[in-house]
């Protein structure tokens, strides 16, 4: 087995290179695969990737690849072509939770529940995200809290979409326009984070 980060060598001459070589030897056992994978290939650029599709063409007798990513559309068509594709789900909470709580653990971190839950709530089913927010979070302020975590990624809190709501339901158009607009000054917020927020609100 070959497993290559695609990020981290995205040129051809990996191509050529590492994965070439594993690929044209022989394996001891006639019955036996070998393995490439390939992670976060949609990084890899066109002229690897057309070099790739020529090994794939080339060794489809005793190599098998997986190749994984996370934008579909970054993969050129004719190396989709020769793959099965399989998509996956975000993962549900309940599936995230006991790896989140053996991090937290194991790297003694003082996370609050509320925390958890905002982790859980912007890492969209990502167990990848609400690893790397979790760090971020707790190099910034030392302190894993719902308030923390979504100040670490400039989102707004539910609070100030509660605030927001009630804004528009009762202000007028001018007082709510600047209102908004200060809490997006001095929280940094995105107007995109903001409207998506109010959205789920109204539909819940």
């Amino acid at each position: 087995v070959l497993e290559l980060n695609a990020s981290d060598d995205r040129g051809i001459g990996i191509v050529r290179g590492q994965i070439l070589s594993f690929a044209s030897t022989g394996t001891m056992y006639k019955s036996k695969f070998k393995l490439i994978i390939l992670d976060e290939a949609d990084a890899m650029t066109i002229d690897a990737q057309n070099a790739l599709r020529r090994i794939i063409e080339k060794y489809t007798d005793n190599v098998r690849f997986c190749i994984i990513c996370n934008y579909l559309s970054k993969i050129i068509p004719a190396l989709q072509s020769r793959c099965t594709r399989f998509r996956f789900l975000p993962l549900a909470a309940e599936q995230i939770m006991p790896r989140l709580n053996h991090v937290i653990e194991a790297e003694k971190l003082q996370v609050t529940e509320n925390g958890k839950e905002a982790l859980m709530t912007l890492s969209g089913g990502d167990m990848r995200k609400v690893i790397s927010v979790l760090q971020s979070t707790w190099f910034a302020y030392g302190a894993v809290n719902e308030e923390n975590v979504y100040n670490c990624v400039g989102h707004p809190l539910p609070s100030d979409i509660n605030s927001i709501v009630n804004w528009l339901l009762n202000d007028s158009y001018d007082t709510c326009y600047k209102k908004i607009q200060q809490l997006k000054l001095n929280k940094g917020l995105a107007l995109q984070d903001i409207l998506t927020e109010i959205h789920s609100c109204v539909v819940k």
